[in-house]
């Protein structure tokens, strides 16, 4: 077997959800309000550099980043809008709809800000206790076309801000999932 300390190792989990946007000032159709079926391919490597696993052989169990990254996106992401907070008229217009889920972004919503935002401010906090570090995300607006988020080598994975927040209104009774 090969030196565990000259081999890199990562794991990389694919999640998928759904998700309304439309991109402030964009040029073309993008303007309007419109859905993807997202996939997000996340890759860890262990807090240490990657050089380890556990007892069982493993940098971390797949069910756990699972469990985790995908809990988030389905709370705050799946079947919302994704709105950027300098859009006022698209926030004005999700505001009169009811139900509706959104959740305000720092940036513009596009799979750039998208997949930076999942890499630099999500995984750092749902991630922290399970010993790895996301380094890379690849979020996939169509199956032709992605964004992908690299952490640099040398940078130290620290969450800036905690994650925002979806918003939910929805006076239905009984209140469906």
């Amino acid at each position: 077997m090969p030196d565990a300390s000259t081999t890199q190792l990562a794991l990389i989990r694919q999640l998928k959800f759904c998700a309304g946007h439309r991109l402030y000032r964009h040029e073309s159709r993008c303007a309007f309000f419109h859905g993807h079926n997202y996939r997000v391919d996340l890759e860890v490597v262990a807090a240490n550099g990657g050089h380890e696993v556990d007892e069982v052989g493993r940098i971390v169990d797949f069910s756990l980043i699972k469990k985790r990254m995908l809990g988030w996106l389905d709370d705050h992401w799946d079947h919302a809008f994704l709105i950027y907070e300098k859009d006022e008229n698209a926030l004005a217009a999700i505001q009169i709809v009811e139900p509706v889920k959104y959740f305000v972004m720092p940036h513009n919503p596009t799979a750039e800000n998208m997949a930076r935002y999942l890499l630099e401010v999500v995984s750092p906090h749902v991630l922290s206790d399970l010993g790895v570090i996301a380094r890379q995300v690849s979020l996939w607006e169509t199956t032709e076309a992605c964004a992908v988020a690299t952490r640099s080598e040398h940078s130290v994975a620290i969450s800036p801000a905690m994650p925002g927040v979806a918003i939910v209104k929805d006076s239905r009774n009984p209140v469906l999932p």
